[in-house]
């Protein structure tokens, strides 16, 4: 990773959901990663812009975000872009990880979030995939 930071976009329309998102992944999810700058979006526009703008190293998602869904959302972003960012799709039930992994994300979390299991999950998709962004 070439950035001292990475760009995190966490979307729901839910305040409590962003901030557990947050909270359980940390500013620094393991010490061979950047620190991570998170943003908080309460709905697709907000996402979609820092995606178009090229500000979006990872997007976390709920997918029970009214109106627009996180797999919604994902599957619009994997689809309309030739490089998109990975994305994490957090659901509510374990049933769901099947519609997630539909949608395209690249690693689902499921709630009530364990922060080990947070803090992994993202630093493995950012390891995995993450293109570092030029600029």
């Amino acid at each position: 990773m070439s950035t001292d930071t990475l760009d995190v976009v966490v979307m729901s329309h839910r305040p409590e959901v962003r901030e557990a998102v947050m909270a359980a992944v940390g500013r620094r999810p393991a010490r061979d990663l950047p620190r991570l700058r998170f943003r908080e979006a309460d709905g697709i526009a907000d996402v979609l812009g820092a995606a178009d703008a090229g500000e979006l190293d990872l997007a976390v998602l709920d997918g029970e975000a009214q109106p627009t869904g996180g797999m919604g959302v994902c599957r619009q972003l994997k689809s309309e872009s030739d490089d998109p960012a990975p994305v994490i799709v957090v659901v509510r039930r374990e049933d769901d990880r099947w519609l997630a992994t539909w949608s395209q994300a690249d690693a689902v979390l499921v709630q009530p979030l364990d922060p080990v299991t947070a803090a992994r999950t993202v630093a493995d998709v950012l390891r995995a995939g993450v293109p570092a962004r030029q600029g």
